[in-house]
């Protein structure tokens, strides 16, 4: 599975972006796709995950009612949907697969997409 993550840029604070993650491979279907972020001077941190059916969605906390996954398995692409974004989101996201149910380490993700920055301005 390759992954190209893309969408992101600068946005105001309160701003909206949507990511995108374009998989190729036949196998991503039946992948548990996953979003994560690394924010400057931090360690990787997981953001969201789904399922391959398109069930069994988590999130970290601090995303929970701002950040949306969904997935276009037809399409081979995923999305991260990120409203009321706040300088804290300022992160190179990445996009991440695997064949593994409700994963948040990075570390149980072999498959990376090679990350798009987004800086959100207050």
């Amino acid at each position: 599975v390759q992954l190209q993550a893309s969408g992101g840029g600068l946005v105001q604070a309160g701003g909206s972006l949507r990511l995108s993650c374009a998989a190729s491979g036949r196998t991503f279907n039946y992948y548990t796709m996953a979003w994560f972020r690394q924010r400057p001077g931090k360690e990787r941190e997981f953001v969201a995950s789904m399922w391959w059916s398109g069930g069994s969605t988590r999130y970290a906390d601090s995303m929970k009612g701002r950040f949306t996954i969904s997935r276009d398995n037809a399409e081979k692409t995923g999305y991260l949907q990120m409203n009321s974004l706040e300088p804290e989101d300022t992160a190179v996201y990445y996009c991440a697969a695997d064949r593994c149910y409700g994963c948040t380490s990075s570390g149980e993700y072999n498959y990376w997409g090679q990350g798009t920055l987004v800086t959100v301005s207050s």
